[in-house]
């Protein structure tokens, strides 16, 4: 690849085929492509919402890392498609959130199967002049995102924008040759990503499986799955929690003394959402299974190991003799600890409801420790994959910064 020729609208890299292409051209993206939403009055008075069928309304919601999130949809079979025909999607339709959270994008790849929903615009690119794969990677470009979209942000109580503003917003664009052979690239390492994503949930979902195996459920004394050395070993011990470990809430920090920055005078500090950030002290050493006890995370179960801190929202589970920490700490995460939490507004655990937790405990701490390696072997597999993925993300990332020109330059 080439560098950059300063002064001119170029990116800072350029694939060797195009080094004598020329400049990119600026462009309004309402110039080379048709910008449009679903009406308030059609969607009143056309759309038919409902929990099954074929047709697909996309929502904001459904938008999500450059692709459609299917988890949550809604149908709508049943709405009248002839007054809806600006609304209906088509493969290489580019879709834009505009309301609330803005700027999430995806692309259509089937006919017949989409159409509009409110907060969501639709961008079709003229084919002829402009790859709509390129455009999504355009708007992707995080120097875009913060200056070109964020100037026309409305500054009312719901962030949003109008249509005639995503029409005004400035890109540039080289031949269509250069923009497919750009778009090529950097799709080729997206389905990367997807990939070595899917191996990585296809992990968290065998060991999820597996944790069912190897841990026996409620009226059980016995697990599923049992490795073969520990087959004549005996039926596991009910117990509850407060006799294999103590459990204690950790201490209070301000928060004016826990930093966001990892310096090396600085301890992790655990509440009950996990991690909070550092302390200059720490009230353990070692390695503790930590329970979130308040917050959104409530039940949530962490290993903290080494000199840390734990705050009075995290319980620290302190095994007692011949159970293996590292065992515990897969039980404590088998159990699904949130269910125990009591309160509405704010939903808490406290130290006496966990004590009084029933479980079934192998009466021996090697077996303990057999499950315990097994599940920590795939943490291991799984860590490594999700530092593959974050290489890939990364990556993609610097090369999307050289492969398009600074939104400074389009803009000025």
């Amino acid at each position: 690849m080439q560098q950059k020729i300063d002064g001119l609208l170029v990116p800072k890299l350029r694939f060797p085929e195009f080094w004598n292409a020329g400049e990119w051209e600026k462009k309004r993206l309402g110039e080379v492509a048709d910008v449009s939403k679903l009406a308030g009055y059609e969607f009143t008075k056309h759309i038919v919402y409902q929990e099954s069928g074929l047709v697909i309304a996309l929502r904001g919601l459904n938008i999500k890392n450059n692709d459609l999130d299917l988890s949550d949809v809604k149908y709508v079979d049943n709405s009248d498609f002839s007054k809806l025909s600006r609304s209906k999607l088509f493969i290489d339709d580019l879709m834009f959130t505009y309301i609330g959270t803005i700027g999430e994008v995806a692309l259509i790849k089937e006919n017949n199967k989409y159409y509009l929903a409110p907060n969501v615009a639709r961008i079709r690119v003229n084919k002829n002049n402009l790859d709509a794969r390129f455009l999504l990677h355009f708007f992707n470009v995080p120097s875009f995102k913060k200056n070109e979209v964020a100037k026309y942000i409305s500054s009312s109580s719901q962030a949003a924008l109008t249509m005639g503003n995503v029409r005004k917003f400035s890109i540039a664009i080289p031949n269509l040759s250069e923009q497919q052979r750009i778009a090529d690239c950097l799709s080729s390492i997206g389905d990367r990503i997807t990939a070595e994503t899917q191996k990585l949930d296809t992990l968290k979902a065998h060991k999820k499986g597996l944790m069912q195996q190897l841990f026996s459920t409620e009226g059980q004394t016995l697990p599923k799955l049992r490795f073969s050395q520990f087959c004549d070993a005996g039926e596991w011990e009910e117990k509850e929690l407060k006799s294999i470990c103590q459990m204690q809430a950790g201490k209070f920090v301000s928060a004016s003394d826990i930093s966001e920055k990892h310096e090396k005078s600085l301890y992790p500090c655990y509440g009950g959402n996990g991690l909070r950030g550092y302390t200059k002290t720490y009230t353990h050493l070692g390695i503790y299974p930590l329970i979130g006890r308040q917050g959104a995370l409530c039940g949530n179960v962490k290993l903290g190991a080494g000199q840390f801190h734990a705050t009075e929202h995290a319980v620290v589970a302190t095994p007692k003799n011949h159970i293996n920490v590292n065992w515990l700490f897969y039980e404590l995460d088998f159990l699904n600890l949130n269910r125990y939490a009591t309160g509405q507004a704010q939903p808490g655990l406290s130290v006496e409801v966990l004590e009084k937790i029933s479980i079934t405990v192998p009466k021996t701490e090697n077996e303990q420790k057999k499950i315990a390696n097994c599940l920590s072997s795939l943490d291991e597999l799984i860590a490594i994959q999700a530092q593959k993925i974050d290489t890939l993300k990364t990556h993609k990332k610097g090369l999307m910064q050289q492969l398009f020109p600074t939104v400074d330059e389009v803009s000025g």
